[in-house]
């Protein structure tokens, strides 16, 4: 497959689980994909750059960069999810600090790169953003799928996740006259080994009746950036089983 053959896409986070997937997707489907990592060292040869997403002046270093060898960047997939340590508390528990701390990690993170990269989109007349949300952004979660395990669903994950969402959507209306589109890709719950109970609690939940993999996930997003979806824009793509469905 060569549907994005030859185009510059850049991936934030593309070391986690479901980064890899989307980069070797990516270039399953041609594109020359990078990397953008704060776990990495730069080497574009290899398709890895150092972004520190939270950092305005990292990010702009790695857009420069990018820009100084390949002229251009077609795509960007807001993917990376900086947390921190206390993350995953009972809403109850939660310190104050740490909620802002999240939402300045999280949702201001993709303030800062599509912010600095719609700049160079502007210019081009041209570019495609996919951010990665959750079904989560969109409804509110079934609780009961934790009962019996020390899990839940973070609260200011939905939170954040839903901020993306409408955030890509103001994005899409502001761009648009310059030929620049913003999707969000929704998923459902992604398999990572979590507890076991849990994991069967979801399954027998979702229509599909079984959790989310990443390679899943991967091939919404290349589609999303591909000249397939050319007039799309605005939009999120749930890709959850049917859990949004029901």
């Amino acid at each position: 497959m060569s549907k994005l053959k030859g185009k510059v896409i850049v991936v934030t986070g593309g070391s986690g689980l479901i980064g890899k997937s989307i980069l070797k997707n990516l270039l399953d489907n041609g594109a020359i994909a990078i990397n953008a990592e704060i776990n990495v060292e730069d080497n574009l040869e290899e398709g890895l750059i150092h972004c520190d997403v939270t950092n305005k002046v990292s990010v702009n270093k790695c857009i420069n960069t990018i820009i100084n060898k390949y002229k251009v960047i077609d795509g960007w997939v807001n993917n990376a999810y900086p947390r921190t340590a206390d993350w995953g508390k009972k809403f109850e528990e939660i310190p104050l600090e740490s909620w802002k701390k999240n939402v300045d990690l999280q949702l201001n993170s993709v303030f800062i790169c599509t912010q600095e990269l719609l700049l160079v989109m502007k210019a081009q007349q041209f570019g495609s953003i996919v951010n990665v949300s959750s079904i989560y952004g969109t409804v509110g979660p079934d609780f009961s799928v934790y009962d019996g395990t020390n899990m839940t669903m973070p609260a200011a994950y939905s939170a954040i996740k839903g901020g993306v969402v409408n955030f890509s959507r103001y994005l899409a209306a502001y761009y648009g006259p310059f030929g620049i589109r913003i999707n969000c890709v929704s998923p459902g719950g992604i398999f990572d080994n979590q507890n076991e109970l849990f994991v069967a609690q979801y399954e027998k939940k979702v229509p599909l009746r079984r959790m989310g993999l990443p390679d899943d996930i991967s091939p919404a997003i290349s589609f999303l950036l591909s000249d397939d979806a050319k007039y799309i824009t605005g939009q999120n793509i749930m890709v959850d089983g049917g859990w949004t469905a029901i």
